[in-house]
């Protein structure tokens, strides 16, 4: 597989944000968070994964949550400032943000949606998440990414493994 420079690395390169790109092999068809954490030899409590939802009012927002955690939807809804969201389908991901399940990068989607970061990013110098292609990932400082996304951090998991 050839590692070609995704639009996310272009744009945070533009932003001179710096991040470091970390490959891993899809062969397998593992390419959950908990799997790319153990390919890439990265703690999967800083391998962080998008999530695109809507609301009651078919707002799109987007969270970055630990491999380790699920988005507790009621916090998730309560940072947002609405009722009630849920998951987007999964064939709805690629026509709203541009990316495919397993690729979507918190950067760089077709417009920039309201982003929520869990707020245990702010434990690490550095977090891995998508670099807006399947096998590809990045590691970013937390603070740089949530500003340059014009981001929140905010408490919108619910850990299901111990960290």
């Amino acid at each position: 597989m050839k590692n070609v420079k995704t639009n996310a690395v272009r744009l945070l390169g533009a932003a001179k944000i710096p991040c470091e790109e970390k490959f891993y092999d899809v062969s397998d068809g593992r390419i959950d968070a908990l799997a790319i954490a153990e390919k890439i030899g990265e703690s999967p409590e800083q391998v962080f994964k998008t999530l695109v939802t809507y609301s009651n009012k078919k707002e799109y927002f987007v969270f970055v949550v630990p491999a380790v955690a699920e988005l507790d939807l009621k916090k998730a809804a309560s940072a947002a400032g609405v009722k009630s969201i849920e998951m987007i389908p999964s064939k709805t991901l690629l026509p709203v943000t541009g990316y495919v399940h397993g690729g979507c990068s918190p950067v760089g989607m077709k417009k920039l949606f309201p982003t929520f970061i869990d707020e245990t990013a702010q434990l690490y110098d550095y977090i891995c998440v998508s670099a807006g292609a399947i096998g590809t990932n990045i590691a970013v400082n937390p603070d740089q990414l949530c500003q340059y996304l014009s981001a929140s951090y905010a408490d919108i998991t619910l850990f299901s493994r111990s960290i």
